[in-house]
């Protein structure tokens, strides 16, 4: 072969210089220079590319992984990659972002094949799931399944066995401990072992796995639970959303499951170059102690985890986004400010927000109506005392711009005109112990079951009617937990389960049943406003929000670090109610000063949304209505309710959201092709810079606007740290600083903190 690309390229008038370890190697008849060499010799492949223009390589010889260097220097137009990956099975079947192995666990005759959970169906993604076994010794401890099967390149000894996929490596003892490497052989983590089966190491007479499968009495289920050992110095993000003010979760506790200001999304990123997935929607907990991560299950068929490889936490992110999916695109006209309150009771109280807003020169991409706008919990419908002339509505508000979002809750009162068909077809949540599962508010309700295919055919169907089919395409998905008391959780049972071992999936089918209805309406860039999200939720277009949380600045602090992690654990369209949802009144100065400084963080947020519930409380007259129970409505919530200086505040961030569009479309693109967030830590972009692994309220708006919110009473100033490795222009002064270093930011009551990194692309800022 050699030898004809030689003569070749002498018909073509192409000098050659050819490499071989034979000095009588048939191609050096024919070319112009050679070079007798191995063909792993470094330095002699660094000698042929200095003496080329471009090379190449005829057979499978040279070694894939000593070209990537040179790939890099010099011409080598087939670049690294069809060497390097034919030399390793492995690298045959996956790409550059194929890094994560699978884990399953079961004491039950055989695996649940039937369901992926959060990863998706192998053959849909990029990340082909491998495959772990344990040693012959242990087959009754553990069972393994995923990914490609009978041709995983798995490697057994007689005490041991290992798999490699791309970055990520596990490797299992003769005792059936495992542990984790990356390509640079570097330990990423290992289970948590205490007993003395092995002398040499684990010979510690506690008789402590790091994997149990407990049986719970009078049941065919188990409570699991899986230990890692702990690293002192590992700091550890994502998880999804918890009320907390710490970005590194090291030393804390959480709880999983799903509650209405919580998300529970368990996939988390380490300092230490992996990610792991708990890949169970079983209520639980997972503790990262110094001692011991911990993760439990108190209901399970049988522990399933995912962890993947990565040397950036960019790099993780991608890999987790190839395994789960990512997020549609977002819509231009919903990139910019989006008004709401709870709530606008008629649809002449809601235009005249609109027309004013307009009237104003103020921009608006989206309105939302709340909840109780319909006639009853479970009609999903509009009622026409209040709202009579949904399309009129709709088309009015289309000539100004502004989409309509439609709140949909998963309650259904039991006098419903849906109730019947809904409970004759099964498509309520049961109880396993007692009646069907009921409870109080504004009418005897019970919740429709997101977990069957045909409650979800059925919901979207209703919703099609009364909504879609009047113009309506955004929705609201509130109440996605779906609320009820932890005490009796363990008493409700859905399509698929028992609350215990499914129920953290509910927001997710919730999401799904609007995606997938909307989608076979021909719909694009799909989004749906919920309040609760898991593993994998992304991909039908949720955009999560932080619950009804309280109007102070000890709250919006604790916002910080919540959409940070939201972010982290591959949910990058999230939002907040700016200004806290409860106990805000617009009339007292402390709370405008909290609105104010909120309203400017919301500028830099995935979504700009104004919410809450404001005092005082506005009562219904009359207070029932043909028998149901009429919602009241708090004081008003637009722009310019919060005193005339502040409007002026308000008003400049509106028109500056307007104008950092652009920007943020780049930023939409990029979590829509690789799953990265939107907002930032700042260790994401530096991760080579220590003290940014220490920091939580301060971000990255994108790669090039660092943010830092300020949270406090009366404050001018703030302490900003700026990254190494770049410069940084601060907004409001003009200044530029070298980063690695603090600065005193300006920041009176009309400024946020705002630095825009060197070599950025042009912003209006």
């Amino acid at each position: 072969m050699g030898l004809m690309i030689a003569e070749q390229a002498a018909v073509l008038g192409a000098r050659t210089v050819c490499l071989d370890p034979s000095a009588d190697a048939p191609a050096f008849r024919v070319c112009d220079d050679h070079i007798v060499a191995a063909f792993d010799d470094a330095a002699a492949l660094e000698e042929l590319c200095r003496r080329s223009d471009a090379v190449t390589y005829e057979f499978e010889n040279v070694p894939g992984e000593i070209l990537i260097p040179l790939t890099e220097r010099y011409n080598i137009p087939q670049g690294y990659r069809p060497l390097f990956d034919s030399q390793d099975r492995i690298r045959e079947k996956t790409n550059a972002r194929d890094n994560g192995l699978r884990v399953r666990v079961t004491r039950a005759a055989k695996l649940d094949e039937s369901e992926d959970w959060a990863l998706l169906p192998a053959g849909d993604h990029k990340a082909e799931m491998a495959m772990v076994k344990t040693a012959p010794k242990n087959k009754k401890q553990m069972a393994a399944a995923g990914g490609p099967g009978e041709d995983a390149p798995l490697v057994a000894e007689e005490n041991a066995a290992y798999i490699k996929n791309g970055k990520v490596a596990a490797f299992i003892d003769r005792h059936g401990y495992l542990f984790f490497y990356n390509d640079k052989g570097q330990e990423l983590t290992r289970e948590c072992i205490r007993n003395r089966n092995d002398l040499s190491e684990y010979s510690v007479p506690l008789g402590m796995q790091a994997r149990f499968l407990h049986p719970n009495v009078g049941a065919d289920d188990w409570r699991a639970a899986l230990s890692f050992e702990a690293y002192e110095d590992e700091k550890i993000f994502g998880m999804g959303q918890y009320q907390e003010d710490k970005l590194n979760l090291k030393g804390l506790k959480l709880e999983l499951v799903q509650r209405n200001s919580q998300i529970s999304c368990p996939f988390m990123v380490s300092s230490r170059g992996y990610g792991f997935l708990w890949n169970n929607p079983a209520v639980g907990q997972v503790t990262f102690a110094r001692n011991v991560t911990k993760w439990e299950a108190r209901s399970t068929k049988q522990l399933d985890y995912w962890i993947c490889a990565g040397d950036t936490p960019y790099e993780i992110e991608c890999n987790y986004a190839s395994a789960t999916g990512t997020v549609p695109m977002m819509r231009d006209d919903l990139m910019g400010f989006w008004q709401c309150k709870l709530r606008y009771r008629t649809q002449d109280e809601l235009m005249s927000v609109v027309r004013e807003h307009k009237k104003r020169g103020l921009p608006m991409d989206a309105i939302v109506i709340d909840f109780f706008h319909w006639t009853m919990q479970g009609d999903w419908k509009f009622d026409p005392q209040d709202w009579p002339d949904p399309e009129g509505m709709v088309e009015e508000l289309a000539k100004y711009g502004v989409n309509l979002v439609v709140s949909v809750w998963p309650t259904v009162d039991v006098h419903s005109e849906n109730y019947r068909e809904l409970a004759e077809n099964d498509y309520l949540i049961h109880n396993d112990r007692g009646n069907q599962m009921t409870s109080l508010f504004m009418g005897e309700v019970t919740l429709w079951d997101a977990m069957n295919p045909g409650a979800r055919e059925f919901i979207w169907r209703v919703c099609k009617k009364n909504y879609y089919d009047k113009g309506i395409k955004l929705f609201w998905l509130d109440s996605a937990e779906p609320i009820y008391n932890n005490d009796h959780i363990d008493n409700l049972r859905y399509y698929n389960g028992p609350a215990l071992q499914v129920s953290n999936m509910y927001p997710l089918n919730f999401a799904k049943a609007f995606y997938e209805g909307l989608e076979k309406e021909g719909e694009k860039d799909i989004m749906c406003l919920i309040r609760c999200a898991w593993a994998g939720s992304q991909r039908f277009g949720t955009l999560c929000w932080s619950g009804d949380i309280q109007s102070n600045f000890k709250s919006m602090r604790q916002q910080i670090t919540a959409g940070l992690n939201a972010g982290m654990a591959g949910l990058p369209w999230w939002t907040t109610d700016i200004g806290g949802f409860l106990s805000g009144f617009p009339a007292h100065d402390d709370f405008r000063e909290v609105l104010v400084r909120w309203f400017q963080w919301g500028c830099f947020q995935p979504v700009m949304r104004l919410h809450g519930d404001r005092l005082p409380y506005q009562n219904p007259e009359p207070l029932y209505r043909n028998g149901v129970e009429q919602f009241g409505s708090g004081a008003e919530n637009e722009v310019w309710s919060f005193g005339e200086d502040n409007y002026e505040i308000l008003k400049k961030y509106l028109l500056l959201r307007e104008a950092l569009k652009p920007y943020i479309k780049t930023l939409m693109r990029e979590a829509h092709e690789h799953g990265t967030p939107v907002m930032r830590p700042l260790f994401f972009q530096y991760p080579d810079d220590e003290t940014a692994w220490t920091l939580d309220e301060t971000y990255l708006f994108g790669p090039d606007v660092l943010v830092a919110p300020v949270y406090t009473s009366g404050a001018t100033t703030r302490e900003v740290y700026l990254p190494k490795g770049d410069s940084w222009r601060e907004v409001s002064t003009g200044k530029t600083f070298e980063g690695g270093r603090w600065v005193t930011a300006n920041a009176p009551i009309d400024i946020i903190p705002l630095f825009v990194r060197s070599g950025a692309q042009p912003l209006p800022l």
